[in-house]
């Protein structure tokens, strides 16, 4: 039998089942078996792995894991691609497909259930670019036994996740995994290999989770919070960006100045130059000191 992903057999399969996609679900079909053992292979599956996968669509990149991990769990939220993953992925007897939202669903409860006492549990995706980073950030802060997250996702938000500090791409986001994961970028993927084509250019991601976030805050929340607030304006420095856009410091500027101080940190630098560790410092000295 012919793999699901090539450009033959996926026109089959849409004519078949009369598919037509929807722009709603950003459904982008891949359509090239080499870019998917390759994703498939930076998870680093054994015959004990477990994967949970999110927007199997027809089945093309969930071919791929089954072939390798001990079972497959994926969540797809279009109710018109069950009856097809039933028929395309009917050689495997190791998926369980559920029909629903990943964003809504009880990924935890639904682990119990299909992967009980499982070990290593890796996600593989290739996620609607739509809610990337929702799923992404729900995924990594609802304490799933998982040990990363291996997916395609678009360029641009890949360059973001894996930036460096003192970077044009360095941010909020890039902080928010990177406070969670090690990460990086492991390959770039044209828009040839999908049907539709989407309009931008696309990467795979490796989020290995940390055993430990990568920073000690004293509140996580806090610690976000002052982050985003850091990064409102981009061009703006830390010490103006704090005072307008962190609502506890009221524009109590000799608060700022003496927690900035004590972290060491010079309150006319950016957002973008400093390191997490040194975001936790300042966010720990402004949490003691607003709380």
């Amino acid at each position: 039998m012919k793999d699901i992903a090539t450009p033959s057999r996926t026109k089959e399969i849409l004519a078949k089942y009369d598919f037509f996609f929807k722009k709603n679900y950003g459904q982008n079909f891949l359509i090239d078996t080499n870019i998917l053992e390759n994703i498939v292979s930076y998870a680093d599956l054994t015959e004990e792995s477990c994967a949970i996968e999110i927007g199997p669509g027809i089945g093309a990149l969930t071919e791929q894991i089954a072939k390798r991990a001990k079972k497959v769990l994926a969540f797809e939220i279009d109710n018109r691609l069950i009856p097809i993953l039933e028929d395309t992925l009917s050689p495997y007897d190791n998926i369980q497909v559920i029909n629903e939202d990943v964003l809504k669903a009880d990924v935890e409860k639904a682990i119990e259930e299909y992967l009980p006492n499982e070990k290593d549990i890796m996600v593989v995706a290739n996620l609607p670019y739509y809610v990337t980073t929702p799923i992404i950030m729900k995924l990594l802060t609802e304490g799933l036994p998982i040990r990363g997250i291996v997916c395609m996702l678009q360029k641009e938000v890949a360059d973001r996740i894996s930036a460096k500090p003192g970077t044009k791409d360095y941010g909020s986001l890039s902080i928010a995994i990177q406070f969670y994961t090690h990460a990086s970028t492991v390959m770039t993927v044209p828009r040839t290999v999908f049907m539709p084509q989407p309009n931008v250019d696309s990467a795979v991601i490796k989020l290995i989770k940390r055993d430990q976030p990568a920073a000690e805050v004293i509140d996580e929340t806090f610690f976000f919070e002052v982050v985003r607030a850091s990064f409102a304006q981009r061009r703006k420095t830390l010490n103006n960006n704090l005072l307008n856009n962190l609502p506890l410091l009221k524009k109590d500027k000799s608060k700022l100045e003496a927690c900035l101080e004590e972290a060491g940190i010079e309150g006319t630098r950016r957002g973008e130059t400093l390191s997490i560790q040194e975001f936790a410092t300042l966010s720990n000295n402004l949490y003691k000191s607003l709380k």
